[in-house]
């Protein structure tokens, strides 16, 4: 029986998130700790990417973590950001982080409804005489790039952040007795195999999120409990409280 949940990310800063009326329907503990933290490059690593930022005229956000280190990286190198700079963002809740950084009603903001790029690229299309800057992680494949050349868009990719395991303590892993652990990311999966034994993981089910992320914890001999997402429940928590219902019968 599931009873204690570890969930590799941070802990929602909302108290009406699902994880909350989870832990409150099925009486489980959930612990929330990132296995993976996100670290910007600093602008002397950027600048050995040979890349100017003011040669582009719009910016493609796939996160929040694009956005942060977009802006700290120009702060940094001492770049002001032109007025008529167009930002093109996979979902509208990112478009909205802008705000942070920009007055967003002066802005030329864009943005897709899946999270998925693919689902921006038409909008891309219509403004194709934009050249493109699509801040990435260290950790990315030629997907992206393959499907803007395929649409003869003008654009480059550069990385201005990376993905680094979150270090376990010694007093983590000694004192580790969750009954299901949840991840999102490869490299999720290899920060938490690499840790803990496997006498330990084989006790431990295993829900993973994306199908990238399942292939990496069965590639590494993780036991695959539950994927997501799914037609029927494409959200991690609604495939998670439908494992939990069926665990009770």
């Amino acid at each position: 029986m599931i009873k204690k949940i570890l969930v590799s990310q941070p802990k929602p800063a909302s108290e009406k998130s699902p994880y909350f009326d989870i832990a409150d329907e099925f009486g489980v503990e959930l612990v929330f700790r990132p296995f993976i933290k996100v670290e910007g490059l600093s602008a002397k690593e950027f600048r050995q990417q040979k890349i100017s930022i003011l040669n582009h005229t719009a910016i493609v956000f796939t996160s929040r973590h694009a956005i942060d280190n977009f802006f700290k990286l120009a702060k940094e190198m001492r770049i002001t950001i032109p007025e008529d700079m167009k930002y093109f963002c996979v979902t509208e809740q990112i478009a909205l982080y802008i705000q942070k950084y920009v007055q967003y009603r002066k802005r030329k903001v864009f943005f897709g409804q899946t999270g998925k790029i693919a689902d921006l690229v038409p909008n891309m299309v219509k403004h194709k005489t934009e050249k493109y800057l699509i801040p990435m992680s260290n950790v990315h494949d030629d997907s992206v790039k393959l499907m803007l050349d395929a649409k003869k868009l003008q654009h480059t990719e550069c990385v201005m952040y990376r993905t680094v395991s979150n270090e376990f303590t010694e007093e983590e892993i000694k004192a580790f007795d969750y009954d299901m652990a949840v991840f999102f990311s490869p490299s999720g999966i290899n920060a938490y195999t690499k840790v803990f034994p496997a006498e330990v993981l084989e006790k431990v089910a295993v829900a993973t999120f994306g199908p990238t992320t399942a292939k990496t914890a069965r590639d590494v001999g993780l036991r695959l409990d539950l994927e997501a997402p799914s037609k029927e429940f494409p959200s991690m928590t609604a495939a998670l409280k439908d494992f939990l219902r069926n665990q009770k019968k």
